[in-house]
């Protein structure tokens, strides 16, 4: 019987700071996340420099909890992994300093993990029987993507957007509303009593590549809109303007989520990344699955968000293969998915 394999993860991105204690990468022992958003709310959005010095100031209390939560010391672990990019430079340095802190001292291996390959392998922890390959829809604020995983951390990407994320779109529809930073969550919440028909956005579609995406036209349709409403002296319903966006946004998700499965003749689609916590964004992705007899997976809401799981279900499979960084590892803002 092969030894277990204890991973602490560590992740620092963006604005939250967690930490977690992740074993043969499917069994999440402890996800401990802390996070800034009632912080940057006060900004309209992240600050870095903000979010930098909070994870200094939180880091060593949270992977405190996460190994006491674990009922797991530093002795019993078998290697240390943390995010090294893509997200803000100074947040990664924190994560990564840390993470290279830990494994010097320890002597532990140190594993670096993408950022997007964790939130593809979010999908591992909850479902147990989903293996390579399948298609995998990653949509966050920073990133849009169309992804067939091939195997464990080998990956092509089938589209991705050619401007504007998802989730960055819903965060400045949502500024723009008047309804205050995160957008994505808000703009879920007001849907729900709005009309997704009352108002005609467009959907783009670029002949060239099919797969990909563009937000940006459909942001600036609905600055239109309203503008034109307030200059001609209508009333703007606000949840019509965040029902009728939202479903412009989900639908070209769906349509082309399934268009890669098909192409890829595969039966298996995913969801990762924060707005794959968005309810109409799922429920029109499972909907999709069903009609075309495809297995849908996705993560829970908490593991859609910024976690240290997602880091040490994806670590895990990378340590398998042999994986290991030195020392000299550094954060890489810009990094893409399949660089190491």
């Amino acid at each position: 019987m092969e030894k277990d394999i204890k991973i602490l993860a560590i992740e620092s991105s963006c604005d939250e700071t967690a930490a977690a204690v992740v074993k043969n990468g499917r069994e999440v022992l402890s996800n401990v996340i802390s996070s800034q958003i009632d912080l940057h709310k006060l900004y309209g959005g992240v600050v870095p420099e903000i979010a930098s010095r909070k994870h200094i100031e939180k880091i060593n209390q949270v992977i405190g909890e996460a190994l006491e939560i674990a009922d797991t010391s530093l002795e019993d672990l078998d290697a240390v992994a943390v995010t090294y990019g893509p997200g803000l430079v100074g947040a990664l340095l924190v994560g990564v300093a840390e993470a290279k802190a830990i494994s010097y001292a320890k002597k532990l291996p140190l594993v670096g993990v993408h950022h997007i390959e964790g939130h593809i392998s979010a999908n591992y922890i909850e479902n147990k029987d989903l293996e390579p390959p399948f298609i995998c829809l990653v949509v966050s604020g920073g990133h849009t993507h169309l992804v067939k995983v091939k195997e464990y951390g080998v990956y092509e990407i089938l589209g991705c957007t050619r401007d504007d994320a998802a989730g960055e779109a819903f965060d400045k529809v949502a500024r723009a509303i008047g309804l205050g930073y995160p957008g994505g969550p808000k703009i879920d919440r007001l849907s729900k009593e709005g009309n997704p028909n009352a108002i005609p956005f467009p959907k783009a579609k670029i002949a060239e590549a099919p797969l990909d995406f563009s937000f940006s036209g459909l942001k600036s349709a609905v600055l239109n809109y309203l503008n034109g409403c307030r200059m001609r002296g209508e009333t703007v319903i606000e949840a019509d303007v965040a029902a009728s966006f939202q479903k412009a946004v989900v639908d070209v998700l769906t349509e082309h989520a399934v268009e890669a499965v098909k192409e890829a003749g595969l039966d298996k689609l995913a969801l990762a990344g924060g707005v794959a916590s968005n309810s109409a964004l799922r429920e029109s992705v499972q909907r999709a699955c069903r009609e075309n007899g495809f297995r849908f997976f996705s993560p829970s809401p908490l593991l859609c968000t910024d976690n240290a799981a997602m880091i040490g279900a994806a670590a895990y499979y990378e340590y398998k293969k042999g994986v290991r960084h030195g020392l000299d590892l550094n954060a890489v803002p810009g990094l893409k998915l399949g660089e190491r």
